[in-house]
């Protein structure tokens, strides 16, 4: 995984091109990495083969329109229970409804996004569930956006002060302060306040970062923080993984986590922006809806 060339200037073409090809690149350092954890996954707690992503591209619009599409990247393994990555590269217009939610579109609803999303659902429940994206949107603006938040399943994990959290927001924090003095503060107490459940008065998880609408007018240290961010979880994430999975487990644990996935099933359907503007946007339903957890219970 290697920073795209930094053109002396660039057309809007060219960037989107650039964010494009980034997001494709980080998508296939992370399935290589979360893969050799499937390999390295002691059969003694993890029976079967190990798991490989079955790659599925999709196209959108009717009629031969070509409106973008992308590939829903999928492995249902040993160690990874579920786990989506997927990139997509959309365009066109927004209904006039959603246009006027949408910065810059109020007037021209015209639209280009692409971007990579993951989620990660694990057997062993003393691995935390993770959730990353970023992603680079123009209309009459534009701008990127995204973050990385962790989502422990177990009661003894769910606080900031657990190791797992620590070393996933200390990766984050190093990310921001390259690029700014106050991202991280500015961008963990984002991602506190949006993966709140309101209804339940309870945060998702430990949190980690979330931005939006980031447009310093800097395209390249716009782009070198989202980057930074990719390469950030890339890092951190498979090794609070190998950490935790030859840990073994009670039915008390899975119970519990089992509940923990219903909370985040209930964030997905009820608030995230993400799920709203693919389902806005005429995504791909399969892939949209991928982030729900294999199994939940609501006791």
């Amino acid at each position: 995984m290697t920073d795209l060339a930094k053109p002396a200037t660039s057309t809007l073409e060219e960037r989107r091109e650039r964010a494009r090809t980034w997001f494709k690149s980080l998508r296939d350092t992370i399935t290589a990495k979360f893969e050799a954890l499937e390999d390295q996954a002691d059969p003694a707690l993890y029976a079967g083969e190990a798991g490989r992503f079955e790659l599925k591209p999709w196209s959108r619009g009717e009629g031969g329109a070509d409106l973008g599409g992308g590939e829903m990247g999928m492995m249902r393994g040993r160690l990874f229970e579920k786990v989506g990555v997927h990139i997509s590269t959309v365009f066109g217009e927004f209904s006039p409804e959603f246009a006027g939610r949408v910065r810059g579109a109020e007037n021209d609803p015209r639209f280009f996004a692409t971007g990579i999303s993951l989620i990660a659902h694990h057997r062993n429940p003393h691995v935390p569930a993770v959730h990353m994206n970023t992603r680079f949107i123009t209309t009459t603006v534009s701008w990127f956006g995204g973050g990385m938040d962790l989502n422990p399943t177990q009661d003894y994990q769910r606080d900031k002060s657990f190791v797992d959290s620590q070393d996933f927001h200390a990766a984050a924090k190093a990310a921001c302060d390259a690029h700014g003095a106050d991202y991280y503060e500015r961008y963990t107490k984002w991602c506190d306040e949006y993966f709140w459940l309101k209804h339940r008065a309870e945060p998702r998880g430990t949190g980690g970062i979330f931005y939006d609408h980031l447009d310093t007018g800097d395209f390249e240290a716009d782009f070198a923080f989202t980057q930074d961010v990719g390469k950030a979880f890339a890092d951190i994430y498979p090794e609070l993984v190998a950490r935790r999975m030859g840990e073994s487990w009670t039915e008390a644990d899975r119970r519990e986590q089992l509940i923990r996935r219903g909370r985040y099933a209930e964030f997905n359907l009820l608030y995230d922006r993400g799920t709203k503007f693919g389902l806005e946007t005429g995504g791909n339903i399969e892939s949209i809806l991928s982030s729900m957890p294999p199994e939940a219970i609501w006791p």
